[in-house]
């Protein structure tokens, strides 16, 4: 490679440093009264600014947030840290080692003691909330880096109002922190562009192996890393540092394979099973869906702004846009290909696309005054109070107590699951066996109800199962002999799966099903009517 030649290291920082950060020194370059105190006023505003984001997420994140019980990943997820924990009941039906790696379940096996079984739903979603202000605090840090102070307290006010980040941040999900994890990555390839120095690439390679450690999809960031390397050559680099970074990258992520080689038990066995499963599995949604739910999650007028913004400066991109535009389109270009399609899937999006929004308003804001056009100084706050409006009535729409027959996973809680799984626990005997529709009831009863669940729907075949589930292989032998005592159908699988759902309601049918148990909830009927209904039914049966 090249030598480039020697710059001054001040002089190189300074260059790239952002407006908010580049002030000359007050004590070699006196200011005028007037200009000091509009920079203090300036910055009292970015700190109120980025106080209102990080109050309002909290707001939001905490509002009615233990309302619904867990649904089906969320139950999963804390069920692993309660085996971490060494919980006698829930290490039972959940073992450690399933499809992901670790990091966030060993978190939450940290706090399990504080709420223990009963009370680890609360505490594992408040996790989850300190992850998301985490998160949004880290938006204004990496905003700041790229476009000044001012661009990233509006970052953090978008992503901190946001319905996308918000709903997916109030559940005990893996993807709220991957994207705690690149957005860490993304601000430290930020620090590394500005100064070219190498301490910083080999951060981002420690932020990846936290990102992966927190779910491994999130390898995919590498190629924006690669992708933004090889489209900016006005940044610098040896390809020996760039090893270096992905070595201490692969030195992070070790433990997770070294575990579950050294534990023993099959975990590498099914950790090929499940990477089998996840190459060969079936589409699970068409491919319309990511352009059909996410923008109305992220905000279509954010997005929109965000375009806009990339758009005026379509001559002169800098280093900094082609970052965020990589960060961006190699997750939607591996998704959108990838056939299995999750609502949160794409959430890493969420921090860059605030980024460009907010840059894009302060850009608009600047050549309106540039033009001076009257009273252009107010262009800028309208524009961010309207983005903000438009993100902050759809995220209270969506955090309130859902009253849909419809789940969409990643989305929210199942109603009536929590209630289901307890009255279980209180009203069957102990080693009484369940059938459910699909797994994702027969997750929700494990946790709540202590009593194992199997769902009908999970296929005998292993290329197109996940791996931690057991199919049901005779059902009629197994209601026959009385090794299932109790079939639970769910209106939120039965949408998914309208056969199974049929197939286990004829299994009720033939082996004299008695509904023991109903869970309603209120819906609004066609005449504008509220109607109680059911959403969980359960079944005692005998041969």
């Amino acid at each position: 490679m090249a030598t480039k030649p020697h710059i001054d290291q001040r002089q190189r920082t300074k260059s790239n440093a952002s407006p908010a950060t580049s002030l000359p020194r007050v004590g070699a370059h006196p200011w005028p009264r007037r200009a000091l105190v509009a920079a203090g006023a300036a910055a009292t505003v970015d700190r109120l600014i980025l106080a209102l984001a990080l109050v309002t997420g909290a707001a939001l994140r905490l509002w009615q947030i233990n309302s619904l019980g867990l649904n089906s990943d969320e139950a999963v997820y804390l069920g692993q840290a309660a085996a971490i924990a060494g919980d006698p009941v829930l290490s039972e039906f959940f073992p450690i080692f399933r499809a992901h790696p670790l990091l966030f379940q060993f978190i939450l096996a940290l706090a399990f003691p504080i709420g223990g079984t009963d009370g680890s739903d609360l505490v594992g979603r408040l996790v989850s909330v300190v992850v998301g202000l985490a998160t949004v605090y880290l938006v204004y840090r990496a905003g700041a880096r790229l476009y000044g102070r001012r661009a990233g307290a509006i970052a953090a006010l978008f992503l901190a109002l946001m319905p996308y980040h918000v709903v997916v941040t109030r559940q005990i999900l893996l993807d709220g922190p991957m994207t705690l994890g690149a957005t860490l990555s993304l601000y430290m390839v930020a620090r590394f562009a500005a100064t070219e120095r190498p301490a910083w690439l080999y951060a981002a390679g420690a932020g990846m192996g936290l990102t992966f450690l927190a779910k491994e999809t999130g390898i995919i960031l590498l190629g924006a890393i690669y992708a933004f390397l090889a489209l900016a050559p006005e940044i610098r680099f040896r390809l020996r540092d760039l090893a270096l970074s992905t070595a201490i990258m692969a030195l992070v992520i070790a433990p997770f394979p070294l575990s579950i080689t050294l534990a023993g038990g099959g975990g590498s066995q099914r950790a090929h099973q499940y990477l089998v499963w996840q190459l060969f599995r079936r589409p699970n949604h068409e491919w319309t869906f990511y352009p059909s739910t996410v923008p109305l999650a992220i905000g279509p007028l954010l997005i929109l702004t965000a375009l806009l913004g990339l758009w005026l400066v379509r001559r002169r991109w800098s280093w900094r846009e082609k970052l965020l535009v990589a960060w961006i389109v190699v997750p939607v270009l591996f998704f959108q290909s990838w056939p299995t399609k999750g609502f949160q899937y794409l959430l890493p999006i969420a921090p860059p696309l605030a980024i460009l929004a907010a840059q894009a308003v302060i850009q608009l804001g600047q050549r309106a005054a540039a033009s001076k056009i009257r009273r252009a100084g107010w262009l800028a706050p309208l524009m961010a109070g309207a983005i903000a409006l438009t993100l902050l009535v759809p995220s209270w729409s969506r955090i309130q107590t859902s009253t849909s027959d419809r789940f969409l996973a990643g989305s929210g809680g199942v109603p009536g699951g929590r209630e289901a799984g307890e009255w279980i626990r209180e009203n069957t005997p102990e080693g009484a066996r369940f059938m459910t529709v699909g797994p994702s009831m027969a997750n929700i009863i494990q946790f709540y109800g202590h009593r194992q669940g199997k769902g009908l729907s999970v296929s005998p075949n292993p290329l197109h199962r996940n791996p931690s589930y057991e199919p049901i292989l005779n059902p009629d032998l197994q209601l026959r002999s009385g090794e299932l005592q109790y079939i639970v159908w769910d209106s939120f699988s039965a949408g998914r799966s309208p056969f199974f759902s049929e197939k286990l309601l004829s299994y009720a049918r033939r082996y004299h099903g008695r509904i023991v148990h109903t869970e309603s909830i209120p819906v609004a009927a066609p005449d504008g009517s509220v109607v109680q209904k059911p959403v969980i039914v359960i079944y005692e049966v005998r041969p």
